[in-house]
């Protein structure tokens, strides 16, 4: 069975080794031992240090019950920009029209901003390949809302989620190619590499004035908004959630932003707590998310329910030991998909 849970000390081999398996364009965990190393040391801060810090990262692995192995993980920044700069490009319009010579031209601009400083963000969400199966991957996902839902005064109003942008077989950026190339005389990966350490350089380097994409050659202009294949399932699942696309893309790889109000995801406003009854069989039908309520020891699994009585939720032996409970514990519990009610 697998599990989520908040990730601990002695889980950075397992941090290290996934981080050897993400690949160009994963900003937020490389294959560097610097980089893996001040994440964990960040996220074992967010869980510890009272009061928790401004652009607190809670980060959780999935780990596989049988085995003891780490296939997975995914975080939550509380809030992004408030210590460093939050760029992206926000996509507009321009019209360049003319009466006399009846031209009418409506030009696609980039614009620098800033405007998600304080916002929530979902970030680091890799699944090991050989653990793509099944609901693995929804699990990983969607447990971080469970988290939310369950300690909400953590985190901001809004809520945003970067998706990594298209780069061909070779790992190249079109978007990179045709613009940051220009002002950063850097490959995209070393580009990348340096931004997830320190994105200073960024406001030195960046240009500040408005972008005419018309001027950019067609692969980038093509790449813009446009999400790598890898990240495809995953964008999917948030827009499922209630997250959408409103034309804000990454600066290094044209990758799309989704946001949304926290509220209006679909997993938060679903959840409801009820109490376990310990029941010999499994049960059969849809699957839901259980999550314990406990700050530190947050654990979530997926598991069918039985309806035993009124908030009241019938779970096999197997289940409860997976999330460290016992008869009659508190759990918050939300459907998996979108078409199933408790």
């Amino acid at each position: 069975m697998m599990v989520v849970r908040p990730i601990k000390a002695d889980d950075y081999a397992a941090l290290r080794e996934l981080a050897r398996k993400t690949g160009p364009g994963f900003t937020s965990l490389q294959d560097n031992d610097k980089q893996v190393a001040a994440k964990l040391e960040t996220a074992l801060l967010a869980f510890t240090a009272n009061p928790a810090p401004k652009e607190a990262l809670y980060l959780f692995v999935m780990e596989d019950t049988e085995t003891k192995e780490v296939v997975g993980i995914s975080g939550i920044y509380s809030a992004v920009g408030l210590t460093e700069p939050w760029y992206n490009y926000r996509v507009g319009t321009l019209v360049h029209a003319s009466r006399e010579l009846k031209v009418y031209n409506k030009i696609n601009t980039l614009t620098i901003t800033n405007d998600h400083t304080g916002y929530s963000e979902l970030c680091t969400l890799f699944l090991s390949p050989d653990a793509r199966y099944g609901r693995n991957g929804a699990l990983l996902s969607k447990s971080r809302f469970m988290f939310m839902a369950e300690f909400p005064k953590r985190f901001n109003e809004h809520l945003i989620a970067e998706m990594r942008g298209y780069s061909d077989e070779n790992g190249v950026s079109p978007f990179w190619e045709g613009l940051g190339r220009h002002f950063f005389s850097l490959d995209f990966a070393e580009a990348d590499k340096i931004s997830s350490m320190d994105k200073v350089f960024i406001a030195e380097l960046m240009p500040q004035n408005t972008i005419y994409t018309n001027l950019l050659p067609q692969a980038a202009q093509d790449a813009i908004g446009k999400t790598h294949e890898a990240t495809t399932p995953a964008r999917k699942l948030l827009e499922s959630e209630g997250m959408r696309y409103t034309g804000y893309i990454d600066i290094f790889d044209g990758g799309p932003t989704l946001e949304c109000r926290t509220d209006d995801i679909r997993t938060i406003r679903k959840s409801d707590y009820v109490k376990v009854s310990i029941i010999d069989d499994a049960p059969e039908g849809g699957l839901y998310m259980i999550s314990t309520t406990d700050f530190n020891n947050f654990r979530c699994c997926l598991s069918a329910i039985e309806l035993v009585g009124k908030h009241v939720i019938g779970l096999p032996q197997a289940v409860a030991d997976a999330l460290n409970i016992t008869e009659g514990t508190t759990v918050r519990i939300a459907p998996l998909s979108s078409g199933r009610r408790f």
